[in-house]
C-alpha cells in the first residue's frame, strides 16, 4: 500500500508541476509541451528525481491512447467549412510533403552520420511528419488568430499525415529486418490500406458514434467521456483491421463536431480538459524515458539534422506541394516554419526498439533532440512570425455563450456583448441578421428587448440563433473598431455583392480591363485568389481591398483602405 501511495504521489506531483509551469510558460512564448517534456526529463534517472523508467511498451500504449484523444479533440474543433478550405493543400502536404521531407532528411542523415541508407531513411520517416498535439496546442496558445487558409491547412495536415509517416517507418523496418523484402506492389497496397481503411472506418464509425451520442441525454462531462471512449474504440478497431487509427479517430471527431450543428461550449470545455490531461501525461512519460547523459553522443549531428529539416527539407517540400494552390509567399513561409515535431516522432522512434533493430538508441536520441529543437525554435517563435508575415488576423471577442439549440438542427444560441464603437452599436436589432444568423433579443440589465426596431447600445448583450460558421462574423459585428483594426481592414466597409463599377464611381478611379467592372467584389476576389478567406487582400485603382467577413463560401463584407495621399 505504501508503494501504491508513493507512486500516486510522485505521478500527481509531476503532473501538478508540469501543468503549473506549462500555464506560466505561455506568458513567455514557451510551448507548454516542451515544459512537460523537460519536467519528465528532470524527474528521470539523470535528473533530480532519479526515477528509473524504461518501460517502452507502457509508454507506447499510453502515447497511442493520448494521441487518439488529442486527434479526436482536434477533429471536434475543426469546422467542416475549414476542412474544405484546407483539405487539398493539407492532403498534398500529408502525403507527398511527408515523403519529400523524409527522403531529404534521410539522405542528409545518411551522408552526415555515415549510416546505412536504410537506417538513414528510417530516421527521415520517423521525423518526417508534423505532430497534431504540438500543432493544435500551439495554434490555441500563441495568442494570434491565423487566417483560415493557413490555420486549416496546418490543422488538417497534422491530422492526416500520421498514416504516411507510419507507413514509411513500418516499411523500412520490414526492409531492415526481412532479408529480400522488396518495395513493390505490396508496399503500395499497404499505403492504400492505411489511408483507405482509416478513411472509411473513420467516416462510417464516426457517423454512427455521432448519431448515438445525439440520442443520449447526458450531462456534458459524461458526454465527453462517452465521446472519448467511442473514439478509442474507433481507433482500436481501425488499427486491428489494418487501417490508420490516427486518421480514423480524427475523422470521427470531425464528423461528431459538425453533425447537426456541432458541439457546444460545455462539451468543448470538457474535451479540452481531456486533451490537456492526455498530452501532459504523454509528454511527462516520454520525458521519463529520456537519458540526458546519452544525448551528447550524437548531439552535434542531431542539431545539424534538426536545422536541415527546419530550414531546407520542410520549406522545400512545402513550396513544391503548395505550387498548385493559391498561397502567397508569406503563407508558404509560415507553413514551412510551422512544421512542428512532437510526440508522434518520439512514438515512432519506439517502433525500431520493439522490432529489435540495433541502432535504436541512435534513432531515439536523434529524434528527441529534433523534437526539442522544433518545440524550442519553431514553437516559441510561431506567434511572432505570424504577426511579422501578416498571416494573422485581429483578435475577435469571445462569445459569452454558445449552446446547442434543442430541435434547431445546426443552429446554436450565440451571445455577445456589444463593445463601444462596434458596428452593431446604434443599429436596430433586426438589422443584425448575418447570413443564417437571426437576432433574438437584447439583454440590457434586467430588461429584455425583442422588438426588431429596438436600438442596440454599447454594453448590451445580444443573442442570436445561428450556425457556428457565423460566429466570427457576429464577433466582428460586436467588436470595437480600433485604429489597429482600421489599419488592417481599411477605413470603410462595402458588401461583397457591390459591383466594381460602382466602387470605381464612388472613389473616382479607372481600371484597364473593362470587363472587370461587371464583376462583384466577391467575384473579383474569386478571379484573383480562387477561394478567398477573411484577411485576403488585393489592390485595384489605388485602393486596397481586404475580405472582412464571409457568408459561407461567399465574400460578405470587404474593407476598403484609401491611398495614403
Amino acid at each position: 500500500m505504501d508503494a501504491l501511495n508513493l507512486t500516486l504521489l510522485i505521478g500527481a506531483s509531476l503532473l501538478f508541476v508540469g501543468l503549473l509551469l506549462g500555464s506560466l510558460s505561455l506568458r513567455f512564448g514557451v510551448p507548454s509541451l516542451l515544459v512537460f517534456l523537460l519536467v519528465g526529463m528532470a524527474a528521470g534517472e539523470d535528473g533530480i528525481g532519479g526515477i528509473q523508467f524504461d518501460d517502452f511498451e507502457l509508454a507506447y500504449l499510453v502515447s497511442n491512447i493520448a494521441l487518439a484523444i488529442i486527434l479526436l479533440d482536434g477533429g471536434l474543433r475543426t469546422r467542416l467549412s475549414t476542412f474544405r478550405v484546407g483539405l487539398k493543400p493539407a492532403l498534398t502536404l500529408a502525403t507527398l510533403g511527408v515523403a519529400l521531407s523524409a527522403g531529404l532528411v534521410g539522405a542528409f542523415a545518411t551522408w552526415l552520420m555515415d549510416l546505412d541508407w536504410r537506417i538513414g531513411l528510417l530516421l527521415g520517416g520517423i521525423i518526417g511528419s508534423t505532430d497534431a498535439a504540438a500543432v493544435f496546442n500551439l495554434i490555441k496558445g500563441t495568442g494570434v488568430t491565423l487566417n483560415e487558409r493557413v490555420a486549416s491547412t496546418l490543422e488538417v495536415e497534422s491530422g492526416l499525415n500520421d498514416p504516411m509517416a507510419i507507413f514509411i517507418t513500418v516499411l523500412l523496418i520490414e526492409v531492415i529486418t526481412t532479408p529480400g523484402f522488396g518495395l513493390g506492389q505490396e508496399s503500395l497496397l499497404a499505403l492504400v490500406q492505411q489511408f483507405g481503411v482509416g478513411a472509411l472506418l473513420g467516416a462510417g464509425l464516426g457517423t454512427l458514434l455521432a448519431e448515438l451520442l445525439l440520442r443520449v441525454r447526458s450531462k456534458e462531462g459524461l458526454h465527453a467521456l462517452l465521446l472519448c471512449a467511442g473514439g478509442a474504440c474507433v481507433f482500436a478497431v481501425t488499427n486491428t483491421l489494418g487501417g490508420s487509427g490516427f486518421l480514423a479517430v480524427y475523422l470521427a471527431g470531425l464528423i461528431a463536431g459538425n453533425r447537426r450543428g456541432g458541439a457546444g461550449d460545455d462539451l468543448l470545455q470538457s474535451m479540452d480538459s481531456m486533451a490537456w490531461l492526455a498530452q501532459s501525461g504523454m509528454f511527462l512519460l516520454l520525458g521519463l524515458l529520456v537519458t540526458p547523459s546519452t544525448l551528447g553522443v550524437h548531439g552535434r549531428e542531431a542539431i545539424i539534422i534538426a536545422l536541415f529539416l527546419m530550414f531546407i527539407a520542410r520549406p522545400l517540400a512545402v513550396w513544391l506541394c503548395l505550387l498548385p494552390f493559391h498561397f502567397d509567399w508569406r503563407e508558404k513561409l509560415f507553413v514551412s516554419w510551422t512544421g512542428l515535431r512532437g510526440a508522434v516522432p518520439i512514438v515512432l522512434a519506439m517502433f525500431p526498439l520493439l522490432a529489435g533493430i540495433s541502432e535504436t538508441r541512435l534513432l531515439f536520441d536523434v529524434t528527441l533532440i529534433v523534437v526539442l529543437a522544433s518545440l524550442l525554435l519553431q514553437g516559441s517563435t510561431m506567434g511572432l512570425l505570424a504577426r511579422a508575415l501578416r498571416v494573422s488576423l485581429p483578435l475577435l471577442p469571445k462569445p459569452l455563450q454558445v449552446s446547442a439549440w434543442q430541435g434547431g438542427g445546426h443552429l446554436h444560441l450565440v451571445q455577445f456583448v456589444v463593445e463601444p464603437g462596434a458596428r452593431a452599436d446604434g443599429k436596430t436589432l433586426a438589422s443584425l441578421a448575418v447570413g443564417e444568423a437571426r437576432p433574438l433579443l437584447i439583454l440590457r440589465g434586467e430588461e429584455q428587448l425583442q422588438d426588431g426596431a429596438s436600438l442596440v447600445n454599447a454594453g448590451d448583450h445580444v443573442a442570436w440563433l445561428a450556425p457556428l460558421d457565423e460566429e466570427p462574423s457576429l464577433a466582428a459585428l460586436c467588436q470595437t473598431v480600433t485604429p489597429s483594426i482600421k489599419r488592417f481592414y481599411g477605413d470603410f466597409t462595402m458588401r461583397g455583392d457591390v459591383h466594381v463599377s460602382d466602387l470605381a464611381a464612388a472613389y473616382g478611379f479607372q481600371f484597364d480591363d473593362n470587363g472587370i467592372g461587371r464583376l462583384t467584389l466577391d467575384a473579383l476576389f474569386r478571379r484573383r485568389i480562387g477561394q478567398p478567406v477573411v484577411g485576403d487582400a488585393l489592390r485595384i485603382g489605388g485602393l486596397r481591398l481586404r475580405v472582412r467577413s464571409m457568408d459561407g463560401e461567399r465574400v460578405d463584407q470587404v474593407g476598403i483602405r484609401l491611398p495614403r495621399d
